[in-house]
């Protein structure tokens, strides 16, 4: 089966980060087990990213992008041939655009179990 490199941008680090504190301000304890899912299931991604559904957003955007969903929580990312690339992680009412994506460049390193 063959493995794919899962990577993650400095601006859904940043979201991961927010959420976090967003929550933390009410249940640290509930930040901390949320951001434990949306990692796992960030790392889950190495095998079969295609599992996973399009974003019905994409049609409007022009990019394959496909989510993995955990609560109110959308992890947005990208597959580029042997390369999964998470984009975004948004709240899942927040309207998808191109404006979220523009500040992305490059994605900036691998996810590893010790992040």
């Amino acid at each position: 089966m063959p493995k794919f490199r899962v990577e993650i941008t400095e601006t859904a680090q940043s979201d991961i980060w927010g959420i976090f504190q967003y929550i933390a301000a009410d249940s640290q304890t509930a930040a901390t087990n949320l951001i434990k899912e949306i990692e796992r299931q960030i790392d889950s991604l190495e095998a079969f990213p295609l599992r996973c559904p399009v974003i019905p957003e994409s049609f409007e955007l022009g990019v394959e992008y496909r989510h993995i969903i955990y609560g109110h929580y959308r992890t947005i990312f990208k597959v580029e041939n042997s390369r999964v690339i998470i984009m975004r992680v948004i709240h899942g009412a927040r309207l998808m655009n191109m404006d979220i994506f523009e500040k992305i460049l490059v994605p900036n390193r691998k996810i590893t179990k010790e992040n």
